[in-house]
């Protein structure tokens, strides 16, 4: 039989080794990280202040913190193993005995007395295949007095059948916990739910899994932080009948949602009391109420897609809502985070379709928001501050589809502008019809404002530009409108390139000079040019002698005022690196910008930015001069034919005199000499 060669068997170790669980990936991980103090030792990481322990990923190692807090490493015997007095390590695996007796040696003595009182133990001892998720010792123990004496009175009954419900009737490894399935336990077949997250932590019923796969003769056990209990209602039933969820019950009436949080699946409710309710304005509630759209989205924004235990959270994930959206759930400490705020009143409250976690805060999605509740989580309250005064809130707050176009308080750091009808049509021109995304915005398309001016999309390689305002930040989509956050106060253009600079007395001699150079209808026709615009003092600071003689010359003028033009548009948005523009002459234009101050060929533009219906203008302080006008450096000068022969026929003279065989070679660089120079 021919023997499989090696890259198929190291394949098919990868393979073996890839269906690992996350739970044994973490256990082997403790288990390297362990191995310098002996055989089977894993590495434990032990939150300081408490007696919870936990496996070590490769992260937490680095960090040392679990949800946020400080954690001391400790070395323990690996799961099945035990020391041997005066050898290192643990190299001994634990005694194979039957269930009854390995409780007592993996931390749940209590449950092993507890099966005696209850007459479990001759079930758990004799023959058979069984699993039990034990209770640790301290689980017991932090259970209230009142609970623990209606367990073990009434002749064990109760007692009895909460510890069937920890057992499956047959062997269930680590490996066989998959996430989101359920075992039907040995106490009237009800279910027990299991969950097996990526970060290697294992809940049952949301109870976190401590030490497992512990083999014994009839079974295995693994050992847990709770003491279960069954679960028989649906997230539905626990909305209907919790008293503080009232509000929360009309909504989800309201909104039609009834089925679905009754329905199978594994869900997350993150359901918000009836004080986080009251926390929000009147008015605010009132509306998304009032609305079904919105309504739904604030309830979907509160469903995770998954269930998820409060002990499987040891560090920051990201969780989708079935609104679509995303919320980050952490923890610090003991307690749950939500967007980095602990807010969770309540937690594992657990059913048979999911989980519930009590919020004592609302999370309202954007989807459910106007343009100025949206505005008040961004750094844009100083635009709204203006749209306000301007008298234009109705826009911003009704049922109008709009996108506004906000800039960012940066913008005003250094003067507020006063509020007048000038300003007021200004910021008419910043409030775009029609709900816009940013991912849909194509370069060159055209936007109607409510000011009734055009605005053009301009997408760069690092920048999504309107006019002469690029965003800033991912924008916010609303119920009705979008925020895009901009960086500057849009300019809409006023008329062509001509136009521009014909209004602004600082470009008169250059709009001399494009008339001279017959150049002006080019730049009065529709089109897509940046002009690099030299103002009066440019000019003026030329030699006298060669701007005579740069006017008197219509070619060379029309040849240096395209070396200032470009058939498209460059904002300074999209200048962050070296950007190479062709000009209109042929030779590059080389565009860059050096603290906040876009540059044109090193030299500084002293305005930019200003838009025209056909392009953009960018004020210059020098008349720039393309590569061949620049004076020439002495290095720079074309050599002499003859000079270099001679430097060749020098060298080689030297060498031909210690060398007889290069003595033709010279002599027919001189003959060369003599032909291009005419004779000595």
């Amino acid at each position: 039989m021919a023997r499989p060669s090696l890259p198929l068997l190291l394949l098919a170790l990868g393979l073996a080794a890839a269906a690992k669980s996350p739970y044994q990936q973490v256990l082997q991980h403790s288990r390297l990280r362990g191995r310098q103090h002996g055989p089977n030792v894993c590495a434990v990481q032990k939150l300081i202040g408490t007696n919870r322990k936990y496996f070590t990923n490769c992260k937490q190692w680095y960090q040392r913190k679990i949800c946020g807090k400080a954690t001391v490493i400790s070395y323990e015997c690996c799961p099945g193993y035990e020391k041997v007095p005066g050898e290192k390590g643990c190299p001994a695996a634990l005694p194979l005995a039957n269930i009854y007796e390995t409780l007592g040696v993996v931390g749940s003595a209590t449950t092993q007395l507890y099966s005696d009182r209850s007459n479990l133990r001759p079930e758990i001892e004799g023959p058979g295949t069984f699993t039990i998720f034990a209770p640790s010792n301290e689980a017991w123990a932090s259970l209230s007095a009142e609970t623990l004496d209606s367990l073990v009175s009434n002749v064990n009954i109760e007692l009895l059948n909460a510890l069937r419900y920890h057992m499956v009737n047959k062997r269930v490894l680590t490996d066989d916990l998959k996430h989101g399935t359920t075992l039907n336990s040995m106490y009237q077949n009800l279910p027990i739910q299991i969950h097996h997250y990526p970060n290697g932590i294992v809940t049952v019923n949301c109870a976190r899994l401590l030490k497992a796969d512990h083999h014994a003769t009839n079974g295995v056990v693994h050992v847990i932080d709770k003491v279960i209990s069954t679960t028989t209602n649906s997230i539905q039933h626990i909305v209907e009948t919790e008293e503080s969820l009232e509000t929360l019950r009309a909504a989800v009436a309201a909104s039609d949602l009834n089925s679905l949080l009754e329905s199978e699946g594994q869900y997350t409710l993150l359901a918000p009391t009836n004080e986080a309710f009251e926390k929000i304005p009147r008015e605010m509630l009132n509306r998304i109420l009032g609305d079904p759209e919105a309504l739904r989205d604030l309830l979907n924004h509160h469903i995770l897609k998954s269930a998820m235990c409060a002990e499987a959270i040891i560090a920051g994930l990201t969780m989708e809502t079935l609104e679509g959206t995303t919320l980050d759930v952490g923890c610090s400490g003991e307690s749950v985070t939500l967007n980095g705020r602990a807010i969770i009143a309540n937690k594992d409250i657990l059913a048979t379709n999911g989980v519930v976690h009590f919020v004592n805060e609302l999370l309202i999605p954007d989807s459910a928001k106007t343009l100025f509740e949206l505005a008040q989580e961004s750094e844009v309250s100083e635009s709204m501050n203006l749209f306000r005064q301007a008298g234009l809130s109705s826009h911003l707050t009704g049922s109008e589809r709009v996108t506004l176009l906000a800039p960012v308080n940066e913008v005003f750091k250094d003067k507020r502008p006063t509020v007048d009808s000038s300003m007021k049509n200004l910021l008419l021109n910043h409030i775009v019809k029609d709900q816009l995304s940013s991912k849909y915005l194509y370069h060159g398309q055209k936007l109607q404002t409510l000011g009734d001016k055009e605005l053009r999309v301009f997408v760069y390689r690092n920048n999504l530009c309107i006019e002469n305002a690029c965003i800033a930040a991912h924008d916010k989509r609303g119920r009705f409108g979008t925020l895009f956050s901009v960086d500057k106060m849009l300019t809409p253009p006023t008329g062509s390139v001509m136009d521009v600079l014909k209004a602004d007395h600082r470009f008169s001699t250059l709009v001399a000079a494009i008339q001279s150079a017959g150049l002006m209808e080019n730049l009065n026709r529709p089109g897509t040019f940046t002009v690099f615009a030299p103002t009066n003092e440019a000019f003026r600071a030329m030699p006298q002698g060669e701007l005579n003689k740069l006017m008197g010359n219509a070619k060379e003028l029309a040849s240096i005022l395209k070396f200032h033009m470009a058939d498209e548009i460059l904002v300074s948005g999209a200048v962050s690196a070296l950007v190479r523009l062709k000009s209109m002459q042929g030779d590059k234009l080389e565009v860059s910008m050096k603290n906040h101050v876009i540059h044109v060929n090193k030299e500084p533009v002293a305005e930019s930015d200003i838009m025209a219906t056909n392009g953009v203008i960018h004020a210059v302080s020098s008349v720039l001069q393309p590569q061949a006008s620049r004076p020439q450096e002495r290095g720079d000068e074309p050599a002499d034919p003859a000079l270099e022969i001679f430097k060749q026929a020098s060298a080689l003279s030297k060498v031909s005199q210690r060398n007889p065989r290069l003595a033709p070679v010279y002599s027919r660089l001189l003959a060369k000499m003599k032909e291009n120079s005419g004779g000595f």
